[in-house]
């Protein structure tokens, strides 16, 4: 099989959720799920996702990128999003993951909200380290920027020619439906601490310092990366995240701990 070798296929209760296996070209010991960020997020790291999956299978490991119910390819609309579910499917993935590449040893990867997900699912999915991009640790403050952001966008004169109204836009974020339920589930989301080593990856644009004491042991760690990655930046919307000093850092930890 070749080195870059990229499988689709459907997995799951139902065949309900999309993956997409990137298998190494020898026998993997390790693997890593790719616990994929939520909306605007989910759109602009498809691309930065999909570079890291395949410098990680260059290394030798087993990788899975997918897709939780109602995001991307899987079954289910935007607006049946539910964070239990992201978990739950999360924990699915990496049995799948598990039993596609023969690999015991899963460490998890996401960027914000896909990040909060592999903290979260760490320990019933049996992850052997989390490394999260700037993941949401309080949901509160993510709501509310988020609808910030969405307040802005509803007036913003370079891409609309008149302001949209309210109810136009009231159930959604930056062009995705978001129901009550996930809205409500995010504004009481607090993420714990994982029961494995977790590496943030903080790049967040106000220097890092405490806020990821809660979630880091002495079993992890906090490395930055920079320049700052402009996730809140409505000028930069509709720009794809990308970040070479993301893969570097990723790819750099795997290979020390192989």
């Amino acid at each position: 099989m070749r080195q870059d070798a990229e499988v689709p296929f459907f997995f799951g209760p139902d065949a309900a959720l999309f993956g997409m296996y990137h298998a190494p070209a020898v026998p993997a010991r390790r693997a890593v799920l790719m616990c994929p960020p939520l909306g605007q997020d989910l759109i602009r790291c498809h691309r930065l996702y999909r570079q890291l999956a395949q410098s990680l299978a260059e290394q030798g490991l087993a990788v899975l990128r997918f897709d939780y119910h109602g995001t991307g390819d899987s079954a289910g609309g935007s607006a049946d999003v539910d964070w239990e579910r992201c978990v739950a499917d999360a924990t699915v993935a990496a049995a799948e993951l598990r039993r596609r590449s023969g690999a015991d040893r899963l460490v998890a990867f996401g960027a914000r909200l896909g990040g909060s997900v592999a903290l979260a699912a760490a320990e019933q999915a049996r992850f052997s380290e989390v490394i999260a991009w700037d993941p949401v640790l309080e949901g509160e403050a993510y709501v509310g920027e988020l609808d910030a952001m969405q307040a802005a966008l509803r007036e913003d004169a370079s891409r609309f020619n008149q302001p949209r109204s309210h109810s136009d836009v009231a159930e959604q974020w930056l062009g995705f439906d978001i129901g009550e339920t996930l809205r409500g589930q995010l504004l009481a989301l607090r993420v714990a601490p994982a029961s494995v080593p977790t590496l943030v990856l903080d790049s967040l644009p106000d220097a890092a310092g405490a806020r990821w004491d809660r979630i880091v042991s002495r079993r992890g760690k906090v490395a930055t990366i920079a320049p700052p990655t402009p996730w809140a930046d409505l000028e930069r919307l509709e720009t794809a995240i990308l970040s070479h000093p993301l893969i570097q850092a990723v790819t750099g930890r795997l290979k020390e701990v192989a």
